[in-house]
């Protein structure tokens, strides 16, 4: 299928992590240009380094600090011209529950600096990009959670970072087509993904049991569910005419419990 992506110029923050390579891998597969960011390693990246080296930049970006990002869209420019897309992809979660009256402030702040403040520094950046280089289309893909719209108990950290992020849709949609008359904004949610920062809690046959029964389809995504979902709203020719959506991607989950696991016929592997 033609996606228009051949020389398009992706930001990515976050490259690293599972969703991350997966996408990077996707949109090089498709002829764009990426400058990947990446926190503390990029072991998961080599491979795609040495697969596409005309194609492939990464930065070491601390997005909780500003000069870090402006320096990001500075090599990204270097590398491959204006920036036309950023997928704001970076985030972490504590994997340790804490009830709210037990999370230290110093959790608190972490988690929103990196998810919250880190996606404003990455979208503001992007956005100055497209006023110091105007063209009439660009994109930002935020990165968010099932966990903004159901809320996530022991997790209220995690769970505020990304339910803030809808906000900053709603508003950012409107402001980016005074600055590229065609550009969009819109959000990805995923539900439970075989990444790393969940395989702790997904190693657990018990606690997966219980996840799938929120679940119609039953299923964990794996990176590749969500990166494809991404590739669809990063591509103008396939979704051109999108802008102020937040998209879903959790196999039908709702935040009440679907299937009895005491009849054998209600639960499948």
């Amino acid at each position: 299928m033609e996606t228009g992506l051949h020389k398009k110029h992706v930001v990515l923050t976050g490259a690293s992590g599972g969703i991350g390579t997966e996408l990077t891998r996707l949109l090089l597969d498709e002829g764009a240009n990426v400058t990947g960011s990446f926190y503390s390693s990029k072991r998961e990246l080599a491979e795609l380094l040495s697969q596409y080296p005309d194609q492939l930049s990464v930065v070491k970006t601390d997005i909780r600090e500003e000069a870090d990002v402006k320096g990001l869209f500075v090599r990204a420019n270097d590398a491959f011209g204006r920036a036309d897309v950023l997928v704001a992809n970076a985030a972490i979660a504590n994997l340790e529950e804490k009830p709210i009256h037990e999370m230290s402030l110093n959790q608190w702040t972490n988690t929103l600096s990196i998810n919250l403040t880190g996606t404003f520094l990455s979208a503001k950046h992007f956005f100055s990009n497209l006023q110091e280089y105007p063209g009439e289309d660009a994109s930002l893909i935020l990165v968010g959670s099932t966990a903004g719209h159901f809320g996530e108990a022991w997790f209220a950290d995690y769970a505020t970072s990304k339910a803030a992020l809808y906000g900053l849709l709603m508003s950012l949609k409107n402001e980016i087509v005074h600055l590229a008359p065609r550009g969009r904004v819109n959000l990805v949610n995923p539900g439970w993904t075989m990444t790393k920062m969940a395989e702790e809690a997904l190693m657990d046959p018990e606690k997966v049991k219980r996840i799938h029964q929120t679940i119609p389809m039953r299923k964990t995504a794996l990176p590749a569910d969500i990166a494809h979902v991404i590739l669809f709203l990063v591509s103008d020719y396939l979704s051109g005419h999108i802008s102020g959506q937040a998209i879903t991607v959790s196999g039908g989950m709702e935040g009440r419990v679907l299937y009895d696991l005491e009849r054998s016929d209600d639960y499948k592997h």
